[in-house]
């Protein structure tokens, strides 16, 4: 397939789908246990933030802010609004580590959060993430190297049964479970970070928690230098992988830019045959590779009858694309948030860094979308069938539970866009 890659020519995005680097900060810290995300910026900054989450997961979200101004800003540099937002955090719960990250405001001033975490006596992991800079990808990406960088301690000693999976923010809390299950099955110990699998995967807590509830420990992150096997999915998660191995330059590092579709899964299992010297994946890996072999034929008719749009964050998408491309499926159009040398793998006949207005001027060119929720606006007007994945959902329950990645979610996926695309036929035809 010939690709024609093109770069955001517009001065702006007039319908946008890129979200902020400080929301991707709050979800990775929401994949630490006992967490509070404090978002060093505006009041409506994390409100927002707050309300958007809320609504996608459908569950409460943990979130407090610095609520700077414009004059606050200016005349204490944003110090004392730190301090004395942590005071006022302690006083009502204990967190096991607070979490702090950047908006515009402050970046723009030019705040010194490293000097002034250096001056607060409790558990708490700095980061950078301007919101006038990358995007939802690149805000989770740095959380997670700030992590590791600033809570796990430097070892020379390997477990080889251990594994740390680095997943990239698109992976749902269920895709970080199953791919952890799928590693576990060959014989490892595997701590993901973050890890949303145990956080914002829905279940039903005793109580409305006042901060994250499950995910990986602090405990746990200062003891991940000793791991044998690091993991890392998507490009935006390699900077992680590469600091951990800082920690202890005797732990082997395997990458992957997606875990979507056949081909990639057959790698990640030909990789973990090798650390394990087993002669063969266990029972119920062969069986469900046979059922996505079967359900690539089941839905290979409907597939090749369909252009699809593909919209959604760089790491997301080339998988999404692979995904359909192997099953039959063209993919005439991608459109990342931001750009990324994941766009060079992306297997669509265009690909562009836009937003939803360069969607709407390429209508003629696709019949079904795999985008967000501020996709089905563009499908309603323009009569096109809608898949929908990526942040935001919020006309539908269960996101955290929808499942694309390895043999299994791969089969649930191609079954999902066949039947979509088979029922917009016949809705076209009838009409």
């Amino acid at each position: 397939m010939v690709t024609l890659k093109t770069a955001a020519s517009k001065p702006l995005q007039v319908n946008p789908l890129k979200l902020s680097q400080p929301m991707g900060a709050t979800l990775a810290f929401l994949g630490v246990d006992g967490c509070m995300p404090l978002m060093h910026g505006g009041q409506g900054c994390a409100s927002f933030t707050k309300v958007y989450l809320t609504r996608h997961f459908s569950e409460p979200i943990a979130l407090q802010t610095t609520a700077v101004t414009d004059v606050t800003a200016i005349l204490d540099g944003g110090d004392y609004s730190i301090v004395e937002s942590i005071k006022n955090i302690r006083k009502k719960v204990l967190p096991e580590l607070i979490g702090l990250y950047t908006t515009g405001l402050p970046e723009t001033k030019g705040d010194d959060i490293c000097g002034v975490a250096s001056q607060i006596d409790c558990p708490l992991v700095y980061v950078n993430t301007a919101d006038y800079e990358g995007g939802l990808e690149s805000g989770w990406a740095l959380t997670c190297k700030a992590l590791i960088q600033q809570l796990t301690a430097e070892t020379d000693q390997i477990d080889d049964n251990k594994v740390v999976l680095l997943p990239h923010v698109s992976m749902q809390p269920i895709e970080v479970e199953k791919v952890k299950d799928f590693i576990a099955a060959f014989g490892f110990q595997v701590l993901a970070l973050p890890d949303l699998a145990t956080s914002l995967d829905g279940h039903l807590g005793e109580k409305q928690a006042a901060l994250s509830h499950g995910g990986i420990t602090v405990e746990e992150i200062a003891g991940l230098a000793d791991a044998g096997l690091v993991i890392s999915v998507g490009h935006s998660m390699q900077a992680s992988a590469e600091v951990l191995q800082q920690k202890n330059s005797f732990i082997r590092h395997l990458h992957f830019p997606h875990l979507s579709g056949l081909v990639a899964t057959d790698s990640l299992v030909e990789q973990l045959l090798t650390e394990t010297r087993f002669r063969h994946p266990p029972a119920v890996v062969e069986r469900w590779r046979k059922r996505l072999q079967d359900a690539m034929l089941d839905s290979h008719f409907s597939m090749g009858q369909t252009r699809f749009l593909v919209v959604g964050e760089p790491d997301h998408l080339v998988g999404l694309c692979e995904s359909l491309y192997e099953a039959g499926g063209r993919v005439s159009v991608a459109i990342a948030t931001v750009n990324s040398p994941q766009l060079e793998e992306i297997k669509a006949e265009q690909v562009l860094v836009g937003d939803l207005e360069d969607a709407e001027q390429m209508a003629d060119q696709y019949d079904l979308i795999v985008g967000n929720f501020h996709c089905e606006a563009l499908a309603h007007r323009h009569h096109k069938g809608l898949v929908t994945r990526g942040f935001p959902n919020w006309e539908q329950v269960g996101n955290q539970l929808k499942n694309d990645l390895l043999y299994e979610g791969g089969a649930y996926f191609l079954f999902e866009c066949a039947n979509v695309a088979s029922a917009h036929r016949e809705q076209l035809e009838a009409s």
